[in-house]
């Protein structure tokens, strides 16, 4: 290695319980309290709100597209209009995707390599190659991101086992040449994905090979993967279970795309940190009402003279200041303001979420508190 090393920013573990812990990863732009819900802002934006409507709603980072935003409006622009956090005006720490998984699920073709992925836009139908060193560019050069993502094969579900194999050990050539196009920064960082499957011997050869590269300095964290694909909810843990034991204690863990609030409260019992997912902006835009005891759907009847709010235990005005019945008319009558109202009220609970979790962990109360969480999510 060169005079510098690679920023793995400090990871302060204030207090855990069993596997969950919660503590503070901090970064050059800001404290990311853990666990933390990073609400997507997929084309520099989260759908619905204003930045400080995600800020004031108790969002410390936000993830950002490399896949939407490279095909629009272009990296290389958004680096000209002074980078992701200026561009889109958030001030904090933004975490980009690698643009993998969008590959894999967008793209109308695409043709996987060694060297990379050929792709055609969803867009247009033009046609770009994203490499492991164009991705790196792209998330830290051109974006400015805090934290970038290892360009990654996402593995579908269900897979065979050779095929699970083979894209895994892809993924961790691909990681080893993003770390070297990565280099030694002060102010950024690096995660690696680790893939595998539902198969414990690849996920555990995934994660040790990960945490033992050590170019250019090595992982500033390590995600999880390939989940959230169909796989189902018990599949999902059962993974975590196989994996989380062989990632560092003194690094943040995240687990990609999920999740809905069950998920989030199983995975942090399970000892990850991080997490993104659009459910709260697209169940948004959907009529969907996010709640302790799931969702409700506000389209329904009878909230058609309901005049109590959306959720008097969530400190938001989102929450707080419009009625079931008006929101109700909103969404029926297809006005935004419904579907903005709903946005910001379920990022709000999904922040409020993780800050009880937060606050259980350091009562040592979470075990208590995620018996109470599944016993009163309503299953129907």
């Amino acid at each position: 290695m060169g005079g510098g090393v690679m920023a793995k920013f400090p990871f302060d573990i204030h207090a855990s319980e069993g596997k969950a812990r919660t503590g503070v990863l901090k970064t050059p732009r800001g404290d990311i309290r853990t666990p933390a819900f990073m609400p997507v802002g997929t084309a520099g934006t989260v759908k619905g709100l204003y930045m400080d409507q995600v800020r004031g709603a108790g969002s410390d980072i936000i993830l950002g597209n490399t896949y939407h935003l490279m095909l629009r409006p272009g990296a290389e622009r958004v680096k000209r209009l002074g980078g992701l956090h200026k561009f889109g005006g958030w001030e904090g720490p933004i975490l980009t995707d690698s643009g993998g998984f969008q590959v894999w699920s967008l793209s109308k073709l695409r043709k996987m390599s060694e060297a990379g992925v050929e792709f055609q836009s969803h867009l247009d139908g033009s046609k770009h190659m994203l490499t492991p060193e164009r991705s790196i560019e792209i998330q830290a050069d051109l974006l400015g991101a805090d934290i970038s993502m290892q360009l990654d094969e996402c593995t579908g579900y269900p897979s065979p086992y050779h095929a699970a194999k083979s894209s895994m050990e892809l993924s961790l050539r691909w990681g080893q040449r993003s770390l070297a196009a990565f280099g030694e920064r002060e102010n950024q960082t690096l995660f690696a994905i680790v893939q595998g499957s539902t198969f414990s011997d690849l996920r555990q050869a995934s994660a040790e090979a990960s945490v033992a590269d050590t170019t250019a300095g090595g992982y500033g964290g390590f995600a999880i993967g390939g989940l959230a694909v169909g796989e189902g909810h018990e599949a999902m843990c059962e993974t975590l279970d196989l994996t989380v034991p062989h990632l560092p204690q003194d690094r943040p863990r995240y687990l990609m795309g999920v999740g809905k609030p069950i998920d989030l409260v199983e995975a942090v019992y399970r000892g990850v940190d991080m997490f993104d997912c659009v459910i709260p902006t697209r169940s948004g835009r959907h009529g969907q009402v996010w709640t302790d005891e799931g969702p409700y759907n506000i389209k329904k009847a009878e909230f058609a003279e309901d005049d109590s709010p959306l959720d008097a235990s969530i400190v938001s005005p989102a929450s707080q200041n419009y009625s079931k019945a008006y929101v109700h008319h909103l969404i029926r009558s297809q006005e935004l303001l419904g579907a903005m109202i709903l946005s910001w009220h379920n990022i709000a609970y999904f922040q409020d979420l993780m800050a009880r979790m937060r606050a259980a962990i350091a009562k040592n109360e979470f075990e208590v508190f995620a018996q109470r969480f599944r016993a009163n999510l309503n299953h129907t």
